[in-house]
């Protein structure tokens, strides 16, 4: 790579790490003003109806661990260099619990209407996506601690650790520790 090529791409970093900068110290605002929010309603319990306000906490401080979840993504891909999946399938688990929680809340009131059929379908929805999402994060996790595909170059054999002269480390330690 030429010298302004190299140039060009250190450059390209510095504004990338300066956005993710700026996304984390947006995420961060919220995350206060969000606790801030709920420190308030947490005030407000004695003096409305106790499920309402409990739902409204509830629903704030779900909407902080996806703030959270957010800054992780953020750091993690600060750190590795990489987008890395697994703190947005969280995030997806968690705002539609927090739709659930919150249509819950709310389905008592609109029980006898039309809309309460769209509301039990939405939540069988989202009920869905937090299955779908769950598996996908499951599977993600499998994948991660498998071997990589790679490693073996191709040639079928298990991957296993050999020393210099090509013996395998964990036969050698085995037959090591049987002799007398």
């Amino acid at each position: 790579m030429s010298v302004m090529g190299e140039w060009i791409e250190r450059l390209i970093e510095q504004v990338e790490n300066v956005v993710y900068l700026a996304v984390a110290v947006i995420l961060f605002g919220l995350a206060g003003v969000v606790i801030g929010k709920t420190a308030l309603a947490f005030g407000d319990l004695g003096s409305g109806g106790v499920i309402e306000t409990s739902a409204e906490i509830l629903d704030l401080l779900l909407l902080v661990f996806i703030v959270v979840e957010l800054l992780f993504a953020v750091r993690t891909t600060l750190a590795r260099r990489e987008l890395v999946a697994e703190p947005f399938l969280l995030v997806g688990i968690i705002a539609s619990i927090k739709e659930i929680v919150v249509l819950s809340v709310k389905a008592p009131d609109l029980l006898g209407k039309p809309e309460f059929a769209d509301t039990l379908r939405l939540m069988g929805l989202l009920t869905g996506t937090v299955i779908v999402l769950a598996l996908a994060s499951f599977l993600l996790r499998r994948k991660e601690r498998e071997p990589s595909e790679g490693a073996n170059s191709g040639n079928g054999e298990d991957e296993v650790e050999r020393d210099v002269d090509g013996q395998d480390e964990n036969a050698r330690e085995k037959r090591a520790s049987l002799q007398p």
